[in-house]
């Protein structure tokens, strides 16, 4: 009877024994096979048939082949299994390594959605064909940075200025904050240079964002100039927010990035004087082991905003 040794001190070459006799027919075959001594094969067995407590193979001597035992057919399937995903788990951390196959998560915000990332999006194609992109999208920097710390996203857009000692930040430029205008109003019809004066719209029903980032920086960056926005609607979708303006609800302040200036409706001019303009930012967790997909990705974003976005001094 076999001293039972438990299926934990199983290895994988016991496996790879296992498997290399069943095909060979005989222990001197898999030795051959393997580059092994014959005798370093009957100890594999026997510390493989010690372990599972069982007799794996039938050895009826002479020139006929070793054949399995039921208990030896139960574990050959098992150790197919597990080298099969040992070999797909090979597969899979070459392409991790490389950066050309597996998943990357990457936070963003409404504008860059639309603005930049489908350009990114595809030059990470191009290169990367079979890697997953998977976006998750919020308005709140302080969300995006929750699941960058927790792992939950790999890397993700901010809007800056922002600090956090947790974080890596990669400046990629900068976005001006621009006023959209329906094509006929008075209000219009008062700004008919360039830029649009800022204190015009003191008195001036407004189109806003529900509360969010870049909400609270045009509202510092008005009241810094002495107005007290008045907003009469306010909507979490861009487009809809420049629907209102083109439908004569009022004004509104927005980023550029989040403007289709291609819409006959309206009319967008810059502040004089301006707001602030907010810094695209990408984040990556200091400190933390970056996937390759992760550093290829953030040398395109670099890339592409630096045709987009005004690029910050140095």
């Amino acid at each position: 009877m076999l001293m039972f040794m438990g299926i934990e001190d199983v290895e994988i070459r016991h496996l790879t024994t296992l498997r290399t006799i069943a095909d060979e027919g005989s222990f001197i075959g898999a030795a051959d096979a393997l580059g092994y001594s014959q005798a370093a094969i009957s100890q594999q067995v026997a510390r493989l048939e010690r372990a599972v407590g069982q007799q794996l193979f039938d050895r009826p001597g002479g020139p006929r082949p070793v054949t399995l035992t039921p208990a030896g057919r139960l574990l050959l399937g098992h150790a197919t299994a597990i080298q099969a995903r040992l070999a797909l788990a090979e597969r899979e951390m070459s392409d991790l390594l490389s950066g050309t196959a597996g998943r990357l998560r990457c936070g963003t915000f409404q504008s860059v959605s639309v603005q930049l990332l489908p350009e990114l999006v595809r030059e990470m194609r191009a290169a990367a064909p079979n890697l997953d992109i998977h976006l998750v999208e919020q308005d709140l920097n302080d969300s995006l940075v929750d699941l960058l710390i927790a792992g939950e996203i790999d890397v993700t857009f901010l809007e800056g200025p922002y600090n956090d000692s947790r974080l890596e930040l990669i400046e990629l430029g900068a976005d001006p904050f621009v006023v959209l205008l329906p094509r006929e109003s008075d209000l219009t019809r008062l700004a008919k240079g360039k830029t649009f004066p800022t204190r015009l719209l003191a008195q001036a029903p407004m189109v806003g964002e529900h509360d969010c980032s870049t909400q609270t920086r045009i509202d510092v960056g008005l009241r810094d100039a002495g107005i007290t926005p008045r907003y009469v609607f306010r909507a979490s979708d861009n487009g809809a927010i420049q629907g209102m303006v083109r439908a004569g609800l009022g004004p509104a302040v927005m980023p550029l990035l989040a403007v289709d200036t291609n819409d006959p409706g309206i009319v967008v001019k810059a502040l004089d004087p301006p707001i602030e303009p907010r810094m695209i930012l990408i984040a990556l967790r200091k400190g933390a082991t970056l996937l390759p997909a992760a550093e290829q990705f953030v040398r395109i974003a670099k890339h592409e905003c630096r045709k987009r976005l005004s690029q910050p001094a140095r």
